[in-house]
């Protein structure tokens, strides 16, 4: 991240935060916000957020790391099943305000992309949202997926890895995958969200996505009141922004381009 880390502060929670000013050609266009994924922080989004933001001529922007995640203030105990309607109805609501933030476009990944699902949806005001491997269901592909992430967590260096972004990487791990795999977590379902949302969308996955099908997308597409743009990336898993970055890149900026000049 080329600006300075800064830290927001809600309810003794410290919240990791870069935000970029607009360039004076863009001081009217919607500010873009990043919302990582479950594993996700501010600094692994890599450089997606900073190309998106240059080649729309460098409109404002905000990229944060969620409590529990990168340099926020790290989890203590297990995620309740709430925690991403909690996390969009509470928390994104006060980031939002105590940084000036109106009428954004939510850019989310994953947990990222139904968090705003659910902001949107509470009737929250938004200008947009990108979408890239959001959750509306639970599916027996997510389970099986994230199951075998917990393998892989076990048997592998994969903690280690994770502790070069994520102060804790254990309870950053364990808050995710828990949750998931909780009985009551199956019934977790965002679908009742989908029809107030009345706003331009993107949505994007890979088509061999380990965590979710396409299913995903008809639901978004079939339920919200909203323009629905669909972009299926070959060849690609859960991040496909990471995978194939300058197609995702392309698709997002050709699509946000409306707002230039609206």
């Amino acid at each position: 991240m080329d600006s300075e880390v800064k830290f927001l502060t809600i309810d003794d929670i410290k919240i990791e935060y870069y935000l970029y000013p607009a360039s004076r050609e863009r001081m009217g266009f919607p500010t873009l916000v990043f919302l990582h994924e479950g594993l996700g922080s501010s600094t692994l989004w890599r450089s997606v957020p900073e190309l998106i933001r240059s080649h729309l001529g460098n409109p404002s922007m905000l990229v944060y790391s969620r409590a529990g995640y990168g340099k926020s203030t790290p989890l203590e105990g297990d995620r309740p099943v709430t925690y991403m309607h909690d996390e969009a109805l509470e928390m994104l609501p006060r980031v939002l305000k105590s940084l000036n933030i109106d009428k954004p476009i939510l850019v989310g990944h994953s947990d990222g992309g139904s968090i705003a699902l659910i902001h949107a949806g509470a009737g929250y005001q938004v200008s947009a949202l990108v979408l890239i491997a959001p959750h509306v269901i639970v599916e027996d592909q997510s389970i099986e997926g994230i199951s075998a992430a917990r393998e892989t967590f076990l048997s592998t260096n994969l903690a280690e890895k994770m502790s070069r972004y994520h102060i804790d990487a254990e309870s950053t791990f364990w808050g995710w995958n828990r949750v998931w795999l909780s009985p009551e977590f199956r019934e977790w379902n965002i679908e009742e969200y989908l029809p107030a949302i009345d706003v331009p969308i993107l949505v994007i996955q890979g088509d061999q996505d380990e965590y979710g099908t396409l299913a995903q997308l008809d639901l978004i597409a079939r339920n919200v009141a909203g323009e629905v743009e669909r972009k299926i990336i070959p060849g690609t898993r859960h991040s496909p922004h990471l995978q194939a970055t300058e197609d995702v890149v392309d698709a997002v900026v050709k699509f946000l381009s409306q707002f230039i000049n609206a």
